[in-house]
């Protein structure tokens, strides 16, 4: 569903593990190029949608399976559990992006698009050594929501966790069955859009190695410790425009509400009955969200000639 003349790519992090990579290209003259990073258990092709949309709004995209999803390595002898070693290693990945792109000569200026836990490694980025001119967030993964019961040990959970070594089993409600084969679509937190939903399932139906479950309980408790360490930096000199659905009910949504509050002439969103995948719901949100990030997008890109 990308654009015509879409091409993937084999990376290798500096540590070793191989990633993927897909670029879509503009049709005409490209005002720049939009990496868009996937939030947990996604992979390129769930983004063709996107890039089409950002095609048709005059940027190229790439996208990638971030380790330990997709068609990259997998971390663990268990193949459909999330996992990550240390939530740093994840920014290995986005430099062998960024290196790729280099070598490419993709279109300038660069603009970033983190949607979940691709927020976060969006964020991280940003505030340390960003090559990108603007940013765009969909459902950001600034917090990990727990329930209530739990937020005020949240941290000191996740650092015992953390200390113990590796923790592999999954967390209470989690199981080995990736969300979108296990829950009906009534009811589910992802999208309203009934059409989409049974896209994501076919794309597993037809390449089960795409499929990810729930996360080690390890995964999470380096998810809350890198939103912690990230809660605590300044927001960066960057045109911004970020959404949350009214309906979200998957991030820790106060968090965002905090990281907005302080980022000076962000734009901050709530589309009506948008569940956490923006991206993947009807053709009226995806298209004014598309239309949001442009619209800050265009204030710093323009076709090269």
């Amino acid at each position: 569903m990308g654009p015509a003349g879409g091409q993937a790519f084999w990376l290798r992090a500096k540590d070793g593990i191989r990633l993927r990579m897909g670029i879509w290209p503009a049709p005409d003259q490209a005002k720049g190029t939009v990496f868009l990073l996937p939030g947990r258990t996604e992979y390129v092709e769930k983004y063709g949608p996107s890039a089409r949309a950002f095609a048709q709004r005059g940027y190229a995209m790439l996208a990638v399976d971030w380790r330990g999803q997709g068609l990259a390595d997998r971390l663990i002898p268990d193949p459909v559990k999330g996992h990550v070693v240390n939530f740093l290693d994840y920014q290995l990945d986005l430099d062998a992006v960024i290196a790729q792109a280099q070598a490419l000569n993709l279109p300038k200026p660069w603009v970033v698009l983190g949607h979940s836990m691709g927020a976060a490694i969006a964020l991280r980025h940003l505030v340390t050594q960003s090559l990108f001119s603007a940013c765009a967030f969909s459902g950001p993964m600034f917090g990990v929501e727990v329930p209530p019961i739990l937020r005020p040990v949240r941290s000191l959970i996740a650092l015992v966790l953390q200390k113990c070594g590796p923790v592999l089993f999954y967390p209470p409600g989690m199981t080995h069955t990736p969300y979108v084969m296990r829950v009906p679509f009534t009811g589910n937190r992802l999208t309203k859009d009934r059409e989409m939903w049974e896209w994501m399932q076919d794309h597993l139906r037809q390449e089960p190695g795409l499929a990810l479950a729930g996360p080690s309980f390890h995964w999470v408790a380096e998810a809350i410790l890198e939103c912690d360490r990230l809660a605590k930096m300044p927001s960066p000199n960057l045109p911004c425009y970020c959404a949350v659905g009214t309906d979200e009910r998957i991030i820790d949504i106060p968090r965002v509400d905090d990281r907005m509050a302080h980022w000076p002439g962000a734009i901050y969103a709530h589309p009506k009955l948008a569940e956490h995948e923006v991206m993947m719901d009807n053709t009226v949100l995806r298209d004014a969200f598309y239309d949001g990030c442009t619209a800050v997008f265009d204030t710093v890109c323009q076709p090269e000639l």
